[in-house]
């Protein structure tokens, strides 16, 4: 998933050239929060065979991180209003690196709280990473580029979703046991400890990241708002195809990060596969690898078809691959729902820049309402855990098929632009 915005007026007081190494660095940003957002789908089925989880009380894991985006947002704003962007970008890189290291704690007194609370604090710090980073991918470099270097910082952002599955699998799942319920208070600790080493290393990454921002030359941005000084009485509220465009938001995110929230305990079901889970988890590798290799091929298609209808194609995509996940069984349910991933390459993206279409001078109220619908990756996957409970995962996937029914209305009827309500 490609959670990033930018705004196309960013200018410069400085000359934005000769920032090479700047983009590379701001590159490897997007590389990191996409690496970290997809370890959570490797954290799941972890401490849930640790803490003997239930699925709803595995899918806190990303309602805390997700969580953050909706709480931390405003105020990562206002902090980077006052601190500088340069400043968020060091500041997010060092509460992120915090709440990595709290997973050593968190991982000796065995407490899942404590893991929850480490996952809030490691997501508050992306959220900053976020706002603050952002505005610098279309400052650095001329303007007619800047959808080049918007592209390859999602890709990044892909590669990271792409590999972690790999990292967590032989780092973190390979020590998982069999039978869970005869592990012994020493064994449970074992595998609870397994999360230290990786998330120290991804800390030991943060901080080496934020000690070469706090070095860099960047630029200073002149105008991320409208500058003008001209008052409007519209509102990004009144704008129809927004508020339907944060409510497609809500359920992609949503809808995604609950997939790929169960995906390892689905490919254990007998039924599916019967892997475990490190074996398990390497299949996420091409359930997110398919929306880095989908977002090139959307990106040459919508040069020549509107974007609403290719966001449409892809939601019925993924509606009949779910009908086939929920009542298939074997090979063809476990890729039916890794296909899924190649139709989300393009979603977030689309659905953003419907949204925000038309919108003039409150366009960065919109960006503003359609980030905080991003709250969607922390309520729809704990409603498919409860679901997962009560009728088992299979059927749970009735819930994100919902979702890109909406999201297919959305691209059809509901990005139309239509006159503000006042």
């Amino acid at each position: 998933m490609s959670i990033a915005t930018s705004s196309p007026n960013a200018t410069s007081s400085q000359p934005n050239n000769g920032y090479g190494f700047a983009l590379v660095s701001l590159t490897s940003l997007f590389f990191m929060w996409g690496f970290i957002t997809c370890l959570n789908d490797i954290l799941i089925p972890h401490l849930q065979s640790v803490f003997s989880l239930t699925h709803f009380q595995a899918m806190l894991i990303q309602f805390c991180f997700f969580g953050a985006y909706f709480i931390v947002s405003i105020p990562a704003g206002i902090l980077v209003k006052r601190i500088g962007y340069k400043g968020g970008i060091v500041t997010g890189l060092i509460i992120a690196a915090i709440g990595c290291l709290l997973f050593y704690p968190a991982a000796s007194m065995q407490e899942y709280a404590v893991f929850l609370g480490a996952l809030f604090v490691l997501a508050s710090g992306i959220t900053i990473l976020q706002v603050a980073a952002n505005p610098y991918v279309t400052a650095l470099g001329p303007e007619k580029t800047a959808a080049s270097r918007l592209n390859l910082t999602q890709a990044l952002n892909s590669f990271g979703t792409t590999i972690a599955p790999w990292f967590g699998s032989l780092l973190i799942l390979s020590a998982v046991a069999h039978d869970v319920s005869s592990m012994t208070d020493a064994q449970r600790l074992a595998q609870a400890e397994s999360v230290q080493m990786p998330y120290i290393l991804l800390a030991s990454m943060l901080l080496i990241l934020a000690a070469i921002f706090s070095q860099l030359k960047l630029p200073v941005i002149d105008a991320i708002e409208d500058t003008s000084g001209e008052v409007t009485d519209d509102s990004a509220w009144n704008h129809r195809h927004l508020v339907l465009g944060a409510v497609g938001i809500f359920m992609y995110v949503g809808a995604e990060v609950a997939i790929g929230s169960f995906l390892v305990n689905f490919f254990g079901l007998e039924n599916i596969a019967g892997l475990n889970h490190a074996d398990a988890a390497k299949y996420l590798t091409y359930f997110w690898g398919g929306a880095m290799v989908g977002r090139f091929i959307g990106a040459a298609v919508m040069q020549k078809l509107a974007a609403g209808k290719v966001l449409a194609f892809n939601a019925g995509a993924a509606v009949l691959l779910l009908v086939i996940t929920i009542i298939a069984e074997g090979q063809l349910a476990m890729y039916a729902v890794l296909l899924i991933g190649l139709c989300n390459s393009i979603m977030f993206p689309t659905i953003f820049s419907l949204g925000v279409a038309g919108l003039g001078k409150v366009t960065s109220q919109g960006s503003g309402i359609l980030c905080l619908a991003i709250v969607g990756g922390a309520l729809i996957p704990p409603l498919q855990g409860l679901m997962a409970d009560a009728v088992g995962i299979q059927l749970s996937f009735a819930l994100p098929l919902i979702c890109y029914i909406y999201i297919a209305y959305y691209g059809l009827i509901g990005s139309k632009v239509v006159p503000a309500k006042k």
